[in-house]
């Protein structure tokens, strides 16, 4: 039986409260879709999620913005992977004790800085260097906001590989020294390859992390209404876009495509929850 009967006053209320936390989720749910239902309708669906942003042309289509966001999460994700990967190893396995405690007090500490702090660091160091000697023009594009939301979605990332690592059987790993073999042989053999749930994990809460970020893609990106045809253009994201629009209307069809928006990051992050529960129960089947 998925409900049984509470036993106890703590029991009802836990239970009462999880009841109104699942019932809290889906009113939003339902607010957004209700809200944004006018232009659902009348055969204006796959103009809204497949068309072109122009409202003087009465086109409201937030597929720039989903190309963007999707852009901007994947290419973080690409860059920030193999840092976090390398760092948690250090972190580890490789690195001497005295200095795996360095990385993860500095992992800590990039976890406690405000978003605000790598944005503003990077308008004023990193959007120069991109404009003269990598991507021209203003340097604010989908690339630049790669660059820092890859710094922002680190510490999550390396907790989680780090917490997988960690979790690989002592007496696995008591085994390949006795065998001889080298800490990369066995990093490369044996900690991986056990591993691999929560790294999956990791790169699911990640592009998640990256995908849900706002502030760094407002700031960084360019905010171009324009569909980007590569990596090195502007472009807008759907949190920055709902996030301009909420700044400057609160009653038209432009503000109603806000929460279309919302609906699209809905839909990513039941996915990227289903996914993780999905490695998660594979990862404790395959500890047992």
């Amino acid at each position: 039986m998925i409900f049984r009967k509470p036993t106890s006053i703590l029991e009802t209320l836990f239970l009462s409260v999880t009841l109104c936390c699942g019932g809290l989720i889906f009113s939003i749910f339902a607010m957004m879709l209700w809200l944004s239902w006018p232009l659902l309708t009348g055969g204006q669906l796959f103009d809204l999620f497949l068309g072109h942003w122009s409202p003087s042309h009465n086109q409201y289509g937030i597929f720039p913005m989903i190309v963007g966001s999707l852009s901007v999460s994947l290419v973080a994700l690409c860059i920030s992977f193999p840092l976090c990967l390398g760092t948690a190893l250090m972190a580890t396995t490789l690195a001497p004790r005295r200095l795996r405690l360095v990385i993860i007090g500095c992992v800590r500490l990039m976890a406690g800085i405000p978003t605000v702090a790598y944005g503003f660091v990077a308008i004023f160091l990193l959007v120069p260097f991109m404009r003269e000697h990598v991507t021209g023009g203003s340097g604010l594009n989908l690339l630049t906001a790669s660059i820092i939301l890859a710094l922002l979605i680190a510490p999550t990332m390396i907790v989680l590989f780090v917490s997988g690592i960690q979790n690989v059987p002592q007496q696995y790993s008591i085994a390949m020294d006795a065998l001889g073999l080298r800490p990369i042989q066995k990093t490369l053999y044996l900690l991986i390859p056990q591993a691999w749930p929560a790294i999956v994990s990791g790169i699911i809460l990640g592009f998640g992390r990256a995908m849900g970020d706002t502030l760094i893609s407002l700031m960084l990106a360019g905010n171009s209404i324009a569909l980007p045809e590569s990596i090195t253009d502007s472009g807008r994201t759907l949190t920055a876009h709902i996030a301009l629009v909420i700044a400057a209307d609160f009653d038209s069809v432009e503000f109603r495509t806000i929460f279309a928006c919302g609906i699209v990051l809905y839909i990513f992050t039941v996915c990227f929850v289903m996914a993780l529960r999905f490695f998660m129960r594979s990862s404790t089947v395959t500890t047992r």
